[in-house]
């Protein structure tokens, strides 16, 4: 029987080195350069990240979602997530282990779809961490629902023209290319008739209207870009994957990326765990500590019986991607792991911020960062609401209508069916009497 919760020990020395490598030179690197991670490395930053990169591939420990052709360890998604739980605590620690969102989803849409060229122009620099990409597919009218994109490309000779709107482009001010879905074939389905293009971000008409913030940022100092394709004109050899491609390379970018920001989510609702509990035994009010409090423990056991619910969740469906290779196979718990993600670190969060108190909601303490993470989640590739339906309906496969008036599990009728079929008992029982 081959049922085991631990991980092999080699492996395991690999993450303990990466615990602490993360949280003696990687997590510092959050105060000194904080939001500063997907800004090109130039001068004192370039001086301090890129030895910490080059002791990770010492490790063998970059990029290690893709395999060793690409540069990679060819590490499944269990192995993946393990690694992904310790990551999640610090802002710069994918970027120093070349795992960042979302450059690993569209490095490994490039690797699986790309022609050798786009290879050689996007991937190899993307895999190296000398530039980064924006994936660039939410429209502002359409929300979540790509079958009512408008933006368009039309060939014109060898070229093709790209026109629209694109919103929540996220790093789209600091990447150097776009993957960007559009529309190509208005006249059949959308999921036959949309295609994906590499874009260079100085491409004529690429026009930023403005970079969004999350709440609490400054104007235009935001990461999620609205962009305007304006005329955009790039050469046939820009398209990815094919024509009319679009939706099986966004699977393919979603299944496995879902997975990576679940765990790394759990990394960071552990550090928000790690959090409350020092605090409820430093802190003494009304005559003994807050650990003693009730409420508090309440708090305590409530978060950490979360957080292992999630965590066994996540790391039994990276066994499943693992088991199968196949996303649609998976695709039930995917979309439960998506759902139940925000809330466990809007929780956890919540209650830390709760017993610090004050301290606790002010901008020398995390946590209302981590709240507005979770608010973020909740909508990030797809509102939790959709991904619900999406359960619900994989759910319901499994089962079938009763074919009469009540119930399969009617107690009368399964009363009735038993007792007919312990008849020749029963029948002797009353002989006997």
């Amino acid at each position: 029987m081959a049922w085991d919760f631990e991980t092999d020990p080699e492996y395991q020395k690999l993450l303990d080195w990466a615990d602490e490598f993360v949280r003696d030179k990687v997590e510092p690197l959050d105060l000194v350069w904080p939001h500063q991670q997907f800004t090109p490395l130039a001068g004192g930053r370039r001086d301090a990240v890129d030895p910490l990169k080059a002791e990770v591939r010492r490790q063998g420990l970059w990029a290690t979602h893709l395999g060793p052709e690409l540069g990679g360890q060819g590490y499944g998604q269990l192995k993946l997530a393990l690694l992904n739980e310790i990551l999640g605590r610090s802002q710069w620690a994918p970027i120093v282990f070349g795992c960042q969102a979302p450059d690993t989803g569209n490095a490994e849409i490039i690797a699986h779809y790309g022609t050798d060229a786009q290879k050689e122009r996007y991937l190899r620099p993307l895999l190296e961490g000398e530039l980064f990409s924006c994936y660039s597919m939410t429209e502002p009218h359409a929300g979540a629902d790509p079958t009512l994109f408008t933006t368009r490309a039309v060939r014109d000779g060898d070229d093709w023209i790209i026109n629209g709107w694109k919103f929540f482009s996220s790093n789209a001010a600091t990447a150097s290319f776009l993957i960007v879905m559009v529309v190509t074939d208005p006249d059949v389905s959308a999921y036959q008739g949309m295609s994906m293009f590499l874009v260079p971000t100085d491409t004529p008409g690429v026009k930023i209207v403005r970079n969004v913030g999350l709440y609490g940022e400054r104007d235009n100092e935001g990461s999620h870009a609205l962009i305007h394709y304006d005329n955009v004109r790039v050469p046939g050899d820009a398209l990815l994957g094919g024509e009319g491609k679009a939706f099986v390379i966004a699977q393919t970018r979603l299944g496995g990326g879902r997975i990576h920001h679940a765990m790394r989510t759990i990394g960071l609702a552990r550090k928000a765990l790690d959090m409350m509990c020092e605090r409820a035994l430093s802190r003494q009010t009304q005559g003994s500590r807050l650990s003693d409090k009730q409420f508090v423990q309440g708090y305590i056991a409530d978060s950490y019986a979360q957080l292992l619910q999630f965590r066994l969740m996540v790391l039994y469906t990276a066994w499943e991607i693992d088991k199968y290779n196949d996303y649609k196979k998976v695709r039930k718990d995917i979309a439960a792991v998506k759902v139940v993600m925000p809330t466990v670190l809007h929780d956890i969060a919540w209650r830390a911020m709760q017993i610090h108190g004050a301290l606790g909601v002010t901008n020398e303490m995390p946590f209302l960062g981590m709240v507005t993470g979770a608010a973020v989640m909740g909508l990030a590739d797809g509102p939790t609401e959709v991904h619900k339906t999406t359960v619900a309906r994989q759910v319901l496969r499994d089962y079938q209508p009763t074919e009469g008036t009540w119930p399969t599990e009617w107690i009368p009728g399964k009363r009735e069916a038993a007792r007919a079929k312990f008849a020749e008992y029963l029948d002797a029982e009353v002989g006997n009497l």
